[in-house]
């Protein structure tokens, strides 16, 4: 009785189960607040754990803030982590199965039955049971098979490779940080150092307009001669408004890369400008170090042993299989002769139909080996491509540098002898201010044109594919971080990038 009580609740409880997880495939959209706590918790984790900027930042301390607390990097570093464990997981699937098992089991009536003789149709045996109705059960069995190994072994060397092409991935995010800082870097620290005379003259020829409107409505000059001048001023003032708004996106740019809270205060270190290096015209080796070092390249090659293998596991299973079965079972049934026994067999089986398979799979693995070499020959000359535009556009950046210096060397002449020859009148003053103007802009100039420049020499290291990153950077500090990768740069810009360029003669100036 107790038995059947127990019976009757187990299949309650089950009832119970089933109508819950019935009810739980209902749709459950957030609520308000939940929706609000992840917004705040969302926040939290995009500025944990950062370093606070206490001093001013260098270009390399720059790089390194934007590397160690970029997201975009970060998530690059999660993928090569969940590809590296998911090639660990795959790897478990090539051992054998061993399944440990306990049970019971029970009935309301006896099993068993009579039995009849196979000619006669007579009944030898009256009704009787082997079996008793509540038992307990236990077993411990070890299984292999040869399909499941094949294809665990190249799922095994597909995550592997996988895993290869995340670090890849990795490695472009990097180089594409690095160079977006030492765009916006450059640029962040002109606005740090124009932007305060800009607001200085911006006021004072606003001022010099009011004073032009008051000499208008009080008619101390010609009308169109005022007008004229305040025409001039506003000119004035919307190029130092436009200048002065991209200075502000360029520092907006750079706090942005370094994943600093919005409204932190943030001062750059106001250092002499490195030397621009001087690249020969050497493209060819330079193309050879793209093609041995960009990660797209080596990420399209990898991908070519995944399709690969893909095609592989597709021709395994159309092997034998070979199934090794080897356990051991209890049984409490106290009928049974024996109540503990082992049990082996090993079975071969064939799918005859599925050879039918293999023309089809021979002709896809030649064309998918076709496609993959193809995509990585495109890669390869869009890249050599990207290799000669940015020599290209990093020598004439220097020639714009060059020729910005000048332009501001004569701007500033100007402006003294503006100056030097200032009287009281509206129109002295308005020389005055056109010519800081002009001084301004050319100093802008020459800020946009070095920062460019920069950009340049950043797209060309970027396109030749070497990396800024020492081998670990989650356990450095921003300082010590921003030590090794000006070492591992410059290391490999002299190494690499300018050596390439001075093959056969010639010395490079490097960046200090």
């Amino acid at each position: 009785m107790h038995r059947y009580a127990m019976k009757h609740l187990n299949v309650a409880i089950a009832a119970s189960v089933l109508l819950v997880g019935c009810s739980s495939l209902e749709p459950q959209p957030y609520s308000e607040q939940e929706n609000r706590q992840r917004i705040v918790d969302d926040q939290a984790r995009m500025y944990a754990d950062q370093e606070p900027v206490t001093a001013p930042i260098t270009f390399y301390e720059a790089a390194a803030r934007a590397l160690k607390y970029n997201l975009d990097y970060r998530l690059k570093l999660m993928e090569s982590a969940l590809a590296s464990d998911l090639r660990d997981v795959s790897s478990h699937e090539m051992l054998p199965r061993v399944v440990a098992s306990a049970g019971y089991a029970g009935r309301n009536n006896d099993s068993g039955g009579t039995s009849i003789g196979i000619e006669d149709r007579e009944e030898s045996l009256r009704a009787s049971t082997s079996e008793e109705r509540y038992r307990d059960l236990a077993g411990l069995g070890l299984s292999w098979s040869l399909l499941d190994f094949g294809v665990a072994y190249y799922r095994t060397q597909q995550k592997a490779d996988q895993m290869l092409m995340a670090d890849e991935r990795r490695r472009r995010v990097a180089q594409n940080v690095m160079q977006d800082v030492r765009n916006a870097y450059w640029r962040a620290l002109g606005a740090q150092r124009l932007m305060p005379e800009v607001d200085r003259l911006l006021e004072r020829t606003n001022r010099a307009l009011g004073s032009a409107r008051e000499a208008e409505q009080k008619g101390l000059l010609p009308r169109q001669e005022i007008l004229a001048y305040q025409r001039a001023l506003l000119d004035s003032i919307y190029l130092l408004t436009v200048r002065r708004q991209d200075l502000e996106f360029a520092q907006a740019e750079l706090s942005a890369l370094m994943s600093l809270p919005a409204g932190s205060r943030m001062r750059l270190a106001d250092q002499a400008e490195p030397a621009l290096p001087v690249l020969k015209d050497d493209i060819t080796a330079l193309e050879q170090l793209s093609m041995e070092n960009r990660p797209e390249i080596m990420e399209e090659w990898y991908r070519k042993r995944v399709n690969a293998n893909d095609l592989k596991i597709a021709k395994a299973q159309l092997w034998p299989n070979v199934a090794v079965d080897f356990g051991y079972r209890y049984d409490s049934n106290k009928l049974l002769y024996n109540s503990h026994w082992t049990e082996t067999g090993v079975q071969v089986s064939l799918n005859l139909l599925k050879l039918l398979q293999l023309p089809s799979l021979n002709a896809a693995e030649e064309s998918q080996s076709a496609t993959d070499d193809t995509r990585r020959i495109a890669l390869s000359m869009a890249i050599l491509t990207q290799v000669r535009v940015g020599s290209l556009r990093y020598q004439l950046a220097r020639q714009e540098v060059e020729f910005t210096d000048e332009s501001l060397r004569v701007d500033r002449s100007l402006l003294d002898y503006a100056n030097a020859a200032k009287t009281t009148s509206f129109g002295s003053e308005l020389e005055v201010i056109r010519a800081e103007g002009r001084y301004l802009l050319s100093r802008y100039q020459r800020e946009a044109a070095y920062s460019s420049a920069q950009a340049a020499w950043g797209r060309l290291y970027n396109s030749v594919g070497l990396d800024i990153l020492p081998e670990s950077i989650e356990k450095q500090d921003v300082k010590t971080l921003a030590r090794e990768i000006e070492r591992t740069t410059v290391a490999r810009e002299r190494n690499g990038l300018l050596a390439a360029s001075t093959q056969g003669g010639g010395n490079a100036s490097i960046p200090q």
